[in-house]
């Protein structure tokens, strides 16, 4: 009985003792997890207005409350009288192992933040990375997602791109078509060039300005190489290019002009 009730002194006097530390820890948590909450739609709303990625703002909201709250955490468990130093020790080793272990992906994410920041393309662009096209469909934080013209999708990884040279066909509004057409050296010059553009204006979406470009390549033992460059908008541009290669190829055709074929140096005539 007396063992009892030394027992429940010693509860009351440690109740008494730290009960004023831990109420005020759990007002400490109550206040600070509303201000935490209040910073973050504020923060949430000046990113919003800043136009910043919507890819990227939930991400910089999720890592800012994660911050606050461990914060937070940290000086409450301080004022109650945890000692906080070994906590912080063991958070910093764990971080290292995690980050040793998973270095590649780290740099996938940071590669991804950069891309995210500094926007060398956004969803809805074509690009091209390391000989890979296709449309931007979405930017994560890992991998940008690119969807082919044959329907295939990419996932790459951010950090590849961040390593390569990246060519946006969608940044300047319009993109040139590069297309090359052969043309025997006994043929005009000019006339082939005025077939060429007259065929190239009837083609809906090929931009009239600019003005499509016609222009002599190079000369090679069978035939003069042409430069065919109409411009067109991003999404056109496989379309475009099919419809050129079939319309100059019946402007051959109607208007006579030979090449020669690959097998040897004799002119022929072009079917239909």
């Amino acid at each position: 009985m007396e063992e009892a009730t030394t027992y429940l002194d010693k509860i009351m006097d440690m109740a008494i003792e730290y009960a004023p530390s831990l109420l005020l820890a759990i007002v400490m948590l109550v206040v600070g997890f509303w201000i935490i909450k209040k910073i973050c739609f504020v923060a949430n709303k000046a990113l919003v207005t800043a136009k910043f990625s919507p890819e990227i703002t939930p991400f910089l909201v999720s890592v800012l409350s994660i911050a606050l709250k461990v914060l937070l955490l940290l000086a409450v468990a301080s004022k109650v009288g945890i000692e906080t130093a070994s906590f912080v020790a063991l958070l910093a080793a764990g971080g290292f192992a995690i980050g040793l272990a998973l270095q590649g992906s780290l740099g996938n994410f940071a590669a991804g933040i950069i891309i995210l920041f500094f926007k060398p393309y956004r969803v809805g662009d074509w690009i091209e990375v390391g000989e890979k096209f296709g449309k931007v469909e979405e930017i994560q934080i890992f991998n940008t997602l690119l969807g082919t013209p044959g329907k295939k999708l990419l996932i790459i990884p951010n950090g590849q791109i961040i390593d390569n040279i990246v060519t946006n066909f969608s940044t300047k509004g319009s993109t040139r078509i590069e297309l090359q057409v052969s043309m025997p050296y006994a043929e005009s010059f000019p006339r082939i060039k005025e077939i060429i553009i007259k065929e190239l204006n009837t083609i809906p979406k090929v931009l009239k300005d600019p003005a499509p470009e016609v222009g002599i390549l190079e000369f090679d033992s069978h035939n003069i190489i042409l430069a065919v460059r109409p411009y067109a908008l991003p999404d056109d541009y496989w379309e475009v290019t099919f419809e050129a290669h079939q319309l100059i190829k019946n402007a051959f055709h109607k208007h006579e002009v030979q090449v020669a074929y690959s097998e040897g140096i004799e002119l022929g005539k072009i079917g239909d």
